[in-house]
């Protein structure tokens, strides 16, 4: 099967999934007999207008002279955050027995309640700045000279439908306040083309580093033309790592600094992820560091000898409950982990996808400093 057709299938199966989700949220919410027939029309037009309104966001997305086009995304991401906190809100519902409890009214009160009080909160909190996390990473046999060796990990900036460039602005003097040795951007830039987007993620520019800054890309890069943004961000000042390493040298020490592609991106010419052959004929060192978006590549990576792996992806699960939930598809969700010899972190990201939403997981720039074991 061609990836284009692995797409068309994946859509179908995803659009298909979600609108028997709004169709069960729907019969839960409004199958009461008491219910005026004119509020059970309204309830059903507002959860048709709640399914839409991602596939409008994303529609709109692409459609550059639409009038109102930042307003309808704005709208229709919000949408598919409080849809998919209804549709959480009522599985919970009725795994808990609550209509038994509370009959119907008090049932649709609880879900609709919790949900609407989750999006509030978490509309909130996406807002704010992102926290900035301190990482120390202990490394066996550390030189002196590397001592504290200071990397700066932005990740999943998502620059597009509701982060614009004075979020990208106030990333950038906070990345440039931790004094960074390097600065790594480990993927999902942006959602959108570049042209589209070229002014709002223009400020990335202004990164500063002694030992350089570093892209890899994400599997939001391949939506988006991802040949395209690698373009871009080297237009930026960055060192596009396609499979591929840079020596870095501080003093005595030695750190190589190596890049994959996203694990998506195997359809791609040139660009199926390759840990090992990132640092194929790399030269001796003290360290070796692999920017990787996807935490999943870290079992390849410690069988390639890397020390650290540096990830994102996972948004630490973005909002409540799903934080939680995404334990099941991603081994590792957010943190510092510990695989054999090899350490991997994983960044809660620096924007957001999607719903304008962050609770339970706060978003992040993270200092990570080299320090001897």
């Amino acid at each position: 099967m061609t990836q284009r057709r692995r797409m068309v299938a994946f859509i179908t199966i995803v659009t298909g999934l979600w609108t028997l989700l709004h169709v069960y949220v729907g019969e839960r919410l409004l199958a009461q007999e008491s219910l005026p027939i004119v509020w059970r029309v309204l309830g059903w037009t507002g959860i048709l207008l709640l399914a839409t309104g991602p596939v409008v966001a994303f529609w709109a997305g692409r459609s550059e002279r639409l009038p109102a086009r930042g307003v309808i995304e704005v709208a229709g991401f919000t949408a598919m955050g409080l849809s998919s906190l209804l549709i959480v809100f009522a599985l919970a519902g009725d795994a808990l027995h609550l209509r038994a409890w509370l009959g119907a009214g008090g049932f649709t009160l609880a879900v609709v309640g919790g949900a609407l009080a989750v999006l509030v909160a978490g509309l909130w909190r996406a807002r704010r700045p992102a926290m900035v996390r301190v990482v120390e990473v202990p490394i066996a046999g550390l030189p002196s000279d590397l001592e504290g060796f200071r990397i700066v990990q932005l990740s999943d900036l998502h620059v597009g439908p509701t982060l614009k460039r004075n979020f990208v602005e106030r990333v950038v003097d906070a990345a440039n306040g931790l004094d960074p040795d390097v600065i790594a951007l480990t993927g999902d830039v942006a959602d959108g083309f570049p042209p589209a987007l070229r002014d709002e993620v223009a400020p990335l520019a202004g990164l500063r580093a002694p030992h350089g800054k570093f892209f890899v890309t994400g599997n939001h890069e391949y939506y988006w033309d991802a040949a395209a943004w690698v373009r871009e961000l080297e237009g930026l000042g960055f060192s596009a790592l396609v499979n591929g390493h840079r020596l870095i040298r501080r003093g005595s020490g030695r750190i190589v600094v190596a890049g994959v592609t996203d694990l998506s991106s195997g359809g791609i010419s040139g660009h199926r992820s390759d840990p090992a052959g990132a640092i194929a004929e790399a030269p001796e060192s003290d360290v070796k560091v692999l920017l990787a978006h996807q935490p999943k590549s870290a079992f390849a990576a410690r069988a390639a000898g890397y020390d650290l792996q540096i990830s994102g992806h996972t948004h630490g699960g973005q909002y409540f409950p799903f934080n939680l939930l995404v334990r099941l598809f991603q081994p590792f969700v957010a943190g510092l982990h510990r695989l054999e010899a090899m350490w991997l972190y994983v960044s809660r990201g620096t924007g957001y996808w999607g719903p304008p939403l962050r609770l339970g997981a706060p978003a992040e720039i993270t200092l990570i400093q080299l320090t001897r074991a």
